[in-house]
C-alpha cells in the first residue's frame, strides 16, 4: 500500500471488511481476536472497534486509528499481520476489503 507524503503523517482510519463463511462465525471472532491483540501492540495504533452487521450477521467491520500511513502500512505489510491473517483467511468467504482514510473534517453535536 502506497501513500502520499501529503497524508502520510496524519492520523487515519481504516476499515476493514470481512465477510465470513456462514457457520464460522464463532472459530473466526476467536481467531480475529488474536489479532486485534497483536494489532494493539503495533507502533503506530491508538484504538479500534470491531463491529457485526446488525442485518447480515457474517459481515463484519474493523474500524482502527492509526497515528500515521507510514504506521499502517508497516502493520500491513509485517509478518504479524500475515501470520494472523492466514489464521483467518479459512473463514472468509471474500478477501478482506481495505479503506484508508484520512479526516477531511470533524463535527461535533451536543
Amino acid at each position: 500500500m502506497a501513500y502520499s507524503e501529503n497524508n502520510a503523517l496524519s492520523m487515519i482510519k481504516v476499515i476493514i471488511e470481512r465477510f465470513v463463511a456462514e457457520g464460522l462465525e464463532v472459530p473466526y471472532e476467536k481467531a480475529v481476536s488474536e489479532l486485534l491483540n497483536v494489532m494493539t501492540r503495533s507502533r503506530g495504533y491508538i484504538s479500534g472497534e470491531s463491529l457485526v452487521d446488525v442485518d447480515h450477521p457474517n459481515h463484519y467491520v474493523v474500524v482502527a486509528r492509526w497515528s500515521d500511513r507510514r504506521a499502517w502500512d508497516q502493520w500491513f505489510l509485517s509478518e504479524d499481520r500475515k501470520a494472523v491473517a492466514a489464521a483467518i483467511a479459512p473463514f472468509l468467504q471474500t478477501e478482506e476489503k481495505f479503506t484508508v482514510l484520512h479526516q477531511l473534517a470533524y463535527h461535533r453535536y451536543s
